[in-house]
């Protein structure tokens, strides 16, 4: 970590300063250049021999199961979803299927009822003109009985004047006797 902060205050001290001298070598040929290399090679061992590769490896195994775990959730929402809109799609032809099959039972039973109404206003039409034939033959019999009531009244008047007019008395008794007389003779 000292080496860390002493590679970062010479880099400051490199990259921040106005004039670019030249770094002193120590020990000849290592420059400012060549201790960075050596102190992060010293770093990348460091992490090795501590395992940190395996740490890493560990963390990027645990982010590939994360993802492998989405990615199956993922397929599993998907699976589910394609259910979902394979049963709606079903649904929804079932829906327009019945939708039909009502709207043509629908056709049926209305023409079924038309049908009944013209069979019923027909019988009504027969009913009410038997119901008028009738009242007319009634209004005949009656008109008849009436005629022949009166015919008969008249009748009856015309012969009482008649047998008043030619018959008398006398005519009488002897119309009477020849009756009472034919009634006891046997037959």
């Amino acid at each position: 970590m000292a080496d860390l902060l002493l590679l970062s205050q010479a880099a400051e001290a490199a990259a921040g300063g106005a004039e670019h001298a030249a770094d002193p070598a120590l020990f000849g040929v290592l420059n400012s250049t060549v201790w960075v290399s050596i102190a992060m090679a010293v770093l990348i061992a460091i992490v090795i021999w501590k395992g940190g590769i395996r740490a890493i490896g560990a963390m990027l195994d645990r982010q590939i199961a994360d993802i492998r775990k989405q990615l199956d959730e993922a397929k599993q929402l998907r699976s589910e979803a394609e259910a979902l809109r394979d049963e709606y799609a079903r649904k929804i032809a079932d829906a327009e299927k019945n939708a039909a099959e009502m709207a043509t039972q629908a056709e049926h039973e209305a023409e079924a009822v038309i049908a009944q109404a013209k069979a019923d206003a027909a019988e009504l039409v027969q009913r009410r003109a038997k119901m008028a034939e009738d009242k007319i033959a009634a209004a005949e019999r009656a008109a008849i009985a009436e005629v022949r009531a009166k015919t008969a009244d008249a009748a009856a008047k015309a012969a009482g004047t008649l047998i008043a007019e030619r018959h008398g008395a006398s005519a009488d008794k002897a119309l009477v006797d020849r009756t009472i007389a034919g009634l006891s003779r046997p037959h």
